[in-house]
């Protein structure tokens, strides 16, 4: 969407495969759009105003939202997500990620844990764009975190807990209708070249800008094991993920509850893909190696609770020490792409994923 003037206007609307249009730009919040996207969660409400604030342009583009009503009670502020820039829609699409958080908006299944409620969502597939409108976090108290400030021991337990609900609530069993369009992460062969070259690319761009404190590392051997996560994510019990749970895309709730974001690229797969992407790429590397066995003991005691059959200790162990691999190649390729993400926050991530992979011999625990 494009950047709006002042007050929301009336304007052209994209058809969508989804009752709600997907506006084509920040104009076409009009109060008859808004009360469209409240009135499913809100019956009864009628929106008379509409004030969309300053623009964030990233991966997507992001407004806070504030909303007058005619009739009903509902949010003084919403948070709205549309997609960004031509490139970052192709991006998205090539990594399945278009319409995920949309269609998991618009699908009203309860997660839970700690997540801002969402309110509509909807899919121009045309256009390759999507539109999300949720709480607005912020405004309810929220604090956001950052990918470049890594977060606390007691910040990372109290998201693993809220992970171990989340898996616990979807483990190995048939998906509710809302859910099925959900998919486990593939990579295909004919991917496996263009990801090779992308991270040499990003391996280049590391040594010229920060060279990690770790043994080097091949664009061909990481790429074979950025596969092999694949795999071993499509193995074992499957269940609903996040799917990128780094720091940037967890907050602080008003009770001191880590929450999570940007459900964009949520999948199928081992509950081990979200516990070791989040426990290893939210911690500094010094408190990761001290209270890592402690914090997974805490997810599997915490899936037990939730009534899941938790894994053995040695198969929980195994599993995690395989996971920095993709987080390593993921971020190396979010600095290879070079928009997707601002550099600093790169290098803080792939910093930590790269301690991880050296600390726990990945390499040689991922396996053929």
């Amino acid at each position: 969407m494009n950047r709006p003037s002042g007050h929301a206007r009336p304007g052209r609307v994209a058809r969508s495969d989804t009752a709600l249009a997907v506006p084509r730009a920040w104009s076409d919040l009009t109060p008859s759009w808004m009360t469209a996207a409240l009135s499913a969660r809100l019956p009864g409400v009628d929106v008379a105003t509409v004030k969309v604030g300053p623009v964030h342009d990233g991966t997507n583009r992001r407004a806070r939202v504030e909303v007058g009503y005619r009739h009903g009670q509902g949010p003084p502020s919403v948070f709205v997500k549309g997609s960004g820039q031509l490139v970052h829609r192709l991006a998205l699409t090539v990594l399945g990620a278009t319409a995920t958080e949309a269609r998991l908006a618009a699908s009203a299944v309860t997660l839970p844990l700690e997540h801002p409620r969402p309110y509509a969502g909807a899919v121009d597939r045309r256009r390759m764009a999507a539109v999300v409108v949720s709480d607005d976090l912020v405004a309810a108290g929220g604090r956001p975190n950052h990918p470049t400030t890594p977060l606390g021991v007691a910040e990372v337990a109290s998201g693993l807990d809220g992970l171990a609900r989340l898996h616990a609530a979807f483990w190995d069993r048939p998906l509710p209708a809302g859910l099925r369009f959900l998919r486990p992460w593939r990579l295909g062969r004919s991917w496996a070249v263009v990801s090779v070259a992308s991270l040499a690319r990003g391996l280049r761009r590391l040594r010229q800008l920060q060279p990690p404190a770790v043994r080097p590392v091949g664009a061909v051997g990481l790429g074979r094991q950025f596969h092999q996560s694949a795999q071993l994510a499509a193995s074992g019990p499957q269940t609903v993920l996040h799917g990128d749970p780094h720091p940037g895309n967890t907050y602080l709730s008003v009770d001191g509850t880590t929450g999570f974001l940007d459900w964009q690229l949520a999948r199928t797969g081992h509950w081990s893909h979200d516990v070791g992407y989040f426990l290893a790429g939210s911690l500094t590397v010094a408190e990761r190696r001290v209270h890592e066995r402690q914090l997974l003991a805490g997810y599997l005691d915490a899936l037990g609770r939730a009534g899941a059959p938790a894994p053995t200790w040695e198969d929980a162990w195994r599993r995690y020490r395989a996971t920095p691999a993709f987080g390593l190649a993921t971020w190396l390729h979010t600095l290879a792409f070079g928009t997707l993400q601002p550099v600093d926050a790169c290098l803080a991530t792939i910093a930590r994923f790269a301690a991880a992979y050296d600390d726990l011999d990945t390499a040689r625990t991922i396996g053929p």
